[in-house]
């Protein structure tokens, strides 16, 4: 369970970020349903990124509260920019 709680956190994470990134930016967004697996995926993604590159952020293990907050900025950052990423490139493919 400690191991599967972050990828949890991390995917929520990335969910809330990814429609948080699609409403701040209406040119970005992709709608609801869109929004939610780009940020599902970029959410896990970004989780495991951070999570592999800096571990001394879930030093405490993942169910300290440390361990959880960085879960849940790592996953909402990485669902944002994953949301963005395919925005621009959507943008980019419909003004052809």
């Amino acid at each position: 369970m400690e191991t599967l709680l972050p990828i949890l956190i991390q995917l929520l994470g990335g969910a809330i970020g990814g429609n948080a990134a699609g409403k701040a930016s209406p040119s970005l967004d992709q709608g609801t349903l869109i929004n939610s697996i780009a940020g599902l995926l970029g959410g896990g993604i970004g989780g495991q990124i951070v999570a592999s590159i800096l571990p001394q952020l879930m030093a405490g293990g993942g169910l300290s509260v440390g361990g959880i907050l960085t879960s849940l900025v790592s996953g909402g950052a990485g669902g944002g920019v994953l949301l963005a990423i395919l925005g621009i490139v959507r943008n980019m493919m419909a003004s052809r």
